[in-house]
C-alpha cells in the first residue's frame, strides 16, 4: 500500500509533531488550511456520524477574547498546585491564541446522526473520541505543511460558546491554534520543563488482560 519512503514520511509526522505555543504572524494559505481541514473530515467516526465542524477564528478581536477564557482559567487552575509546580504551570504560554493567524474550534455535536447512531448507543462518549480522531488528523496534516498547532485545553466551555456563538448543546472540544513557527520544539514542551516525562511503553503494555506482564524467558 505504502513505499518505504511514504512508510517513513508518515512516522516522521507522527514523531516529529508537538504542541506549540509560540507563532509567527505569517499568513496561512488556503489552499493549506483546506486541506489540513479535508484531512480532518476525513478521521474515522463511530457510526460513520462525522460529529465535528470547525469554527476558523482570524479576527484580532475575537482571539483577544479566547486569550481572555484561557488565561481566566490557567489563573484558576493554579492553585491546585504546589509552589514549584505553580510556578511552571503559570509560566506556560496561552499568547499563541493571540499570536497564531488563526486558531479553529473544533466542535463536536452530540444529536448529529439521530438518537440510534450505530455504535453510540453503547458508548455514547463515541461522538467525542471520533471528534478527537479528527483533531489528530489535522495535527498530523498541518506537521507535514510544515505548520506548528497548539491545543490550548483549559478554558470554561461556556465562555467560548458565549464567544464564538456556539448553541448550547454542541460542545466545544477544543481551540487549536495554527501558524509557522521559528521555535519548533525537538521535545513536548512539558517534558522540557520537567512536567512530566513519556513513560516506558512495555509498561503499558499487558497480555490478555489487565495486569498480565509477558515473560520474556518463555515467550508467553
Amino acid at each position: 500500500m505504502f513505499s518505504q519512503p511514504e512508510k517513513e514520511a508518515v512516522y516522521k509526522a507522527i514523531y516529529t509533531r508537538r504542541d506549540v505555543r509560540t507563532f509567527l504572524p505569517d499568513a496561512i494559505p488556503e489552499d493549506i488550511v483546506h486541506r489540513i481541514l479535508t484531512a480532518a473530515h476525513h478521521a474515522p467516526s463511530v457510526g460513520f456520524m462525522q460529529p465535528w465542524n470547525f469554527i476558523i477564528v482570524s479576527s484580532d478581536e475575537v482571539k483577544e477574547k479566547l486569550a481572555w477564557a484561557a488565561d481566566k482559567e490557567r489563573q484558576a487552575l493554579a492553585i491546585h498546585y504546589e509552589e514549584e509546580k505553580q510556578t511552571k504551570f503559570l509560566g506556560l504560554k496561552v499568547q499563541g491564541l493571540k499570536e497564531a493567524p488563526i486558531t479553529i474550534c473544533v466542535t463536536c455535536d452530540p444529536t448529529r446522526g439521530g438518537s440510534h447512531v450505530l455504535g453510540r448507543n453503547s458508548i455514547p462518549e463515541t461522538d467525542a473520541l471520533s471528534t478527537a480522531c479528527a483533531i489528530q488528523n489535522m495535527w498530523l496534516a498541518a506537521t507535514a505543511e510544515g505548520l506548528a498547532l497548539g491545543w490550548v485545553s483549559f478554558y470554561k466551555k461556556n465562555d467560548v460558546r458565549d464567544i464564538l456563538n456556539i448553541p448550547p448543546h454542541i460542545d466545544p472540544i477544543a481551540l487549536l491554534s495554527i501558524g509557522y513557527t521559528e521555535n519548533y520544539p525537538v521535545k513536548p514542551i512539558l517534558e522540557s520543563a520537567n512536567w512530566e516525562k513519556r513513560r516506558e511503553l512495555d509498561a503499558l503494555i499487558f497480555e490478555d488482560g489487565w495486569g498480565n506482564k509477558k515473560d520474556p524467558t518463555n515467550g508467553n
